[in-house]
């Protein structure tokens, strides 16, 4: 059996004295799609900043390819293939698109290579290279920010609320290319609201209430057991 890209183990946290994880457990298998699922102030986000290196858990461990990595560094882990697109695409608004994309290049990315990934996954930013990425629509932008995390070309993509903001038709479609994803074997991590859209493309599905992982399973398993529960109102 192969070893897990991404293992969390009972990782508690804290923000002052406010416990906001209470033993997460989590597992994402190689080239597997995970949706994280459940409402908000459940804890998903804050599980990222830890696995992403941000924010330190009080207590549990992270690993990465089989790694520990619970105390590194943002940057090290972008190194070994860890790469978050954030909630709230953080794209900058005052660069073209292609600019936007080129800004990849300094972290040692060819800025062909970066283009190419960038619109064969996405054919509409081609379009749009020459526009000012704050002009574009909220969607738009969203595919501008998983360009340029492909660019990296990560072998664990976190995806944090891909769908916040956005219309549902959008929302399929940014879908549709994390299945497109997927097939090149990038392992994906997606933390999300619109519960059947992200199951519907996820091979394994958890999902968090309370600051605890309370089921994990198949998507369709989960969603027969847990709809109260994840489907509130953004499936």
């Amino acid at each position: 059996m192969s070893v897990p890209i991404l293992e969390v183990v009972d990782v508690h946290a804290a923000y002052g004295r406010i416990e906001v994880l209470r033993g997460v457990d989590l597992t994402v298998p190689q080239g597997a799609v995970v949706a994280l699922l459940g409402p908000n102030g459940g804890g998903k986000s804050t599980l990222t900043t830890i696995i992403s290196g941000q924010k330190k858990a009080t207590s549990g461990d992270v690993h990465l390819g089989g790694v520990n990595v619970r105390d590194a560094r943002p940057e090290d882990l972008a190194r070994v293939g860890l790469c978050t697109v954030p909630e709230g695409r953080s794209v900058f608004p005052n660069l073209t698109v292609e600019e936007n994309l080129r800004l990849m290049s300094y972290a040692g990315v060819a800025a062909p290579a970066v283009l190419d990934t960038a619109y064969s996954f996405f054919p509409r930013l081609h379009e749009r290279r020459h526009q000012l990425a704050g002009t574009m629509s909220g969607g738009e932008q969203q595919m501008l920010a998983m360009s340029r995390a492909l660019a990296s070309d990560p072998a664990l993509l976190i995806l944090d609320e891909l769908s916040m903001g956005l219309a549902p038709l959008i929302v399929d479609e940014l879908y549709a290319t994390v299945a497109q994803i997927a097939a090149t074997g990038v392992s994906i991590l997606c933390i999300e609201q619109f519960a059947r859209t992200a199951l519907r493309v996820s091979d394994y599905a958890a999902v968090m209430v309370g600051g605890r992982v309370v089921a994990t399973g198949e998507p369709g398993e989960v969603l027969a057991t847990m709809s109260d529960v994840i489907l509130g109102g953004a499936a």
